[in-house]
């Protein structure tokens, strides 16, 4: 996890002090390393956890006109080098960053389709004084932006952009109905607040001085299955272990997170048993709540306790495992710590036991790797399966729109509430992708993974914000 910052203005003479300011916010994201690197209109900060090549991974990084900050992992790393070599372009290490600038040098903004990875990259040309913005298909790292007088600031974090003075931190009457009837999502692209807006995932832009222009580089679309079951038990095995062996490249200690669920399990049998060809033994965490045994409710979300499911995977698994052991007094108190490092309201108390957990494996590792967001490409959750709300219209986990409606500084009418919600919900079904002549059912589902993938599935990635202010966490897609 690392953080980007920057600002182009061709009008007013950029405030390093501002710049500075923007950079240091970012600071838990990337402790390791900084730099700052302006030229005529553009500077651009960086803040770096190492994870690979120490050395030659430096940010900013330039060659020639480009200047590039990037935040992120590329999976294809090694591929995409040895491709860029065979025509005949020369890399001095061996870091992911190296292959980000070369690859945009050498094919330009078409870089982003061949990219196997999660990403948020910037990259100056101070001879053309063009700058490009990318973010990665899914949304995983994500990138803020606001217009200005004469430019444009950019920040991996919110808080970044808010050190800028022509940025204010004033919530608009859509913000605070996003956040109180949308929540824990927001709408795609918006910052909620005034003036900042959200790099949309799998969009790329460019900003010069006519301004800035956004394009879509990939959807998602529907296209008829082939494959047996057995054939496509066999493919998304290996999608699944090819997707958790390239997230174990590092230069750095990996762990994984282990809840005893299938998710974690799966990422982390994978990778015990890569570990074991190396001779090597995987570090495993749990998080658990002291009293929980004694007071523990199953619900929909979780119908039984971890701890059990926990041991049996850990042993199992032969790893060392630990568990950290969090209490109702310290989760209260790291709420405003969580909400500080998300930028916004969230997930409560998720967001604070993230925080704390996230806090004490950082003691001892940088690198993590989660089951966070299976569900929502998996169907994990109970409004897949359960029709009341598999079939109800709108944002599944938001159903009491009204009555949240009702508790706002300014009260909304249900009407005015639904209305609100409603609009958001058919521009997101109007995104997606059908199959002629499938059932209703078929339908129905198609548009449930969309509504989860382009909002709550969101919502946890913003997540991995707070665990980047403890450390570096990828997450498992």
């Amino acid at each position: 996890m690392c953080g980007i910052a920057g600002e182009i203005n061709f009008k007013h003479e950029i405030d390093l002090n501002v710049i500075n300011a923007m950079s240091e916010t970012l600071t838990p994201r990337g402790p390791d390393a900084d730099g700052i690197i302006t030229s005529e209109c553009a500077a651009l900060a960086h803040r770096r956890l190492i994870v690979i090549d120490p050395e030659n991974g430096k940010q900013p990084m330039s060659e020639g006109v480009y200047t590039l900050v990037y935040n992120g992992e590329l999976y294809n790393t090694e591929e995409l080098r040895t491709e860029l070599m065979k025509k005949g372009v020369k890399f001095f290490g061996h870091s992911d960053t190296e292959v980000v600038l070369k690859a945009f040098i050498e094919y330009g903004e078409r870089c982003v389709e061949l990219f196997n990875g999660i990403f948020a990259f910037a990259v100056w040309n101070r001879k053309t004084r063009r700058l490009f913005l990318a973010r990665d298909r899914i949304g995983v790292k994500p990138l803020f932006y606001a217009e200005t007088d004469g430019g444009l600031v950019f920040a991996s974090e919110i808080k970044g952009l808010l050190k800028h003075p022509s940025v204010k931190p004033v919530i608009t009457s859509e913000g605070a109905a996003q956040i109180m009837l949308v929540g824990p999502a927001r709408f795609v692209g918006d910052g909620v607040f005034r003036d900042i807006r959200d790099l949309p995932a799998a969009h790329c832009a460019w900003f010069d001085e006519n301004g800035l222009s956004l394009r879509k580089y990939w959807e998602l679309n529907a296209e008829p299955h082939y494959e047996s079951f057995e054939d496509t038990t066999a493919h998304l095995r290996g999608l699944i272990f090819d997707a958790v062996k390239r997230q174990l490249v590092s230069d750095v200690g990996i762990c994984t997170f282990l809840s005893g669920g299938l998710d974690s399990s799966v990422i982390s049998a994978i990778a015990a048993h890569e570990f074991a060809k190396e001779g090597k033994t995987l570090d495993t965490y749990s998080i658990d709540y002291r009293g929980n045994r004694e007071n523990f409710k199953a619900s929909a979300f979780q119908p039984d306790e971890d701890a059990p499911y926990v041991t049996e995977m850990a042993e199992f698994l032969h790893t060392n495992h630990h568990n950290i052991i969090l209490d109702t007094p310290a989760l209260a108190e790291a709420l405003d710590d969580a909400v500080f490092a998300r930028d916004l309201p969230g997930m409560a108390d998720v967001d604070s036991s993230l925080w704390l957990f996230c806090r004490e494996i950082k003691k001892d590792h940088s690198v993590a790797l989660s089951g966070e967001c299976a569900d929502e490409i998996f169907g994990g959750y109970p409004w897949y399966h359960k029709p009341e709300v598999l079939h109800y219209d709108g944002f599944p986990w938001a159903t009491s729109v009204p009555e949240r409606g009702a508790l706002m500084k300014v009260p909304l009418s249900g009407a005015e509430a639904e209305d609100f919600v409603r609009k958001a919900y058919r521009k997101c079904l109007s995104e997606v992708s059908y199959l002629e002549g499938e059932s209703p059912d078929d339908r129905r589902m198609r548009e449930m993974f969309v509504l989860n993938l382009q909002y709550f599935m969101a919502t946890l990635l913003e997540i991995s914000i707070i665990k980047g202010n403890r450390g570096h966490f990828a997450v498992f897609l």
